[in-house]
């Protein structure tokens, strides 16, 4: 991976469609529209979905992102690149159902944080919204961005949860994760709607991310939480690539996927790699324990092959980020979090 000074060079390599989702969007047919869009994770795609698009001679077909949009100059920054915006409420089933047609979706609404404060709130976000879309768009081909996390923690021996496992997670959030693939599970068989479960963890952007967490907690003299003694992640940008891709794979009775880097990493190991890096002494809280969210990713690596960018690249770019200044979107992943409760 090249080296990234800015803002504007990270956006511009997290959004450079590949040749394989190049080939995707020649084969898939109609407009996309990408629900949840302004999220973390949301411009990333609909960038290399548009760039893909152009690339491949379907400058006619749209890319609609829809989000909420309040303030921060997120759609204005999605226009300048051929994107078109509408703002909708997905809680509001009348503003969903005046939504526009499009043969192909990508779902990337939810809620996490607050979820001990207002279960409610994300009860409704995490089922109630996937009902209401589902329902609206069950004639599309749709990828439901979903979490490894409505798996239970999987022993450290082990190769980790497949897409088959038993679906019981520890805490609200994780379960009303659960509660979302359900409704699009029951759209699919249903309606016959081709459906798509796609299980992420964890996306590394160089201003969040896992690897953000451990380095900024290093770089400040914090210590490092080794009680979740185990992680695996994916660039950003292969995870937009294996999101794109996986239209076409999108079946009923609905898929599962687990989308993530296949090399898990220590925590400790990683402290001590950013440590290393930035020239900081290095300090740790808790006992790794015998658990951790693991996931075996070798169905996703069968469909797409390895990740583009390696673990190793990650940690450099990340350390070389921090060590600069780099700005950072403060929002920690909360990765430490055993019990469920965010």
């Amino acid at each position: 991976m090249q080296s990234i000074g800015s803002e504007a060079e990270l956006e511009e390599v997290l959004s450079r469609p590949d040749a394989a989702v190049l080939q995707s969007v020649r084969e898939l047919q109609g407009d996309f529209v990408v629900l949840g869009a302004g999220g973390k994770m949301g411009p990333t795609l609909c960038r290399m979905l548009r760039r893909a698009l152009d690339a491949a001679g379907g400058q006619q077909r749209r890319v609609l992102a829809v989000s909420r949009f309040q303030g921060g100059g997120a759609a204005a920054a999605l226009q300048q690149h051929g994107i078109e915006t509408q703002s909708c409420d997905l809680l509001d089933r009348d503003a969903v159902a005046r939504l526009p047609d499009a043969e192909n979706v990508i779902f990337m609404a939810g809620q996490k944080f607050g979820t001990s404060g207002q279960p409610e709130q994300t009860w409704a976000m995490n089922v109630l919204v996937p009902a209401i879309v589902a329902e609206r768009y069950r004639a599309s081909r749709i990828v439901v961005f979903s979490t490894g996390c409505v798996y239970p923690l999987m022993p450290v021996t082990s190769c980790g949860a497949r897409e088959d496992a038993p679906l019981t997670p520890p805490g609200e959030y994780a379960s009303s994760c659960v509660g979302r693939e359900r409704m699009f599970d029951f759209a699919a068989q249903r309606y016959g709607t081709q459906v798509l479960q796609f299980r992420l963890c964890y996306a590394i952007d160089l201003r969040y991310g896992v690897l953000l967490d451990v380095a900024t907690r290093v770089a400040a003299g914090q210590p490092v939480d080794v009680s979740m003694g185990w992680v695996q992640v994916i660039w950003q940008g292969d995870a937009c690539s294996r999101a794109i891709q996986s239209l076409q794979h999108a079946a009923s009775p609905a898929v599962a996927l687990n989308v993530t880097g296949p090399r898990r990493i220590s925590v400790r190991e990683l402290a001590q790699r950013f440590g290393e890096r930035l020239g900081c002494s290095v300090q740790y809280s808790g006992t790794e324990s015998t658990s951790a969210w693991l996931w075996d990713a070798t169905r996703s690596c069968e469909l797409f092959g390895e990740p583009q960018v390696s673990v190793e690249e990650m940690i450099e770019a990340t350390a070389a980020w921090v060590q600069r200044g780099g700005r950072v979107l403060n929002k920690p992943t909360h990765f430490e979090v055993r019990d469920g409760n965010y």
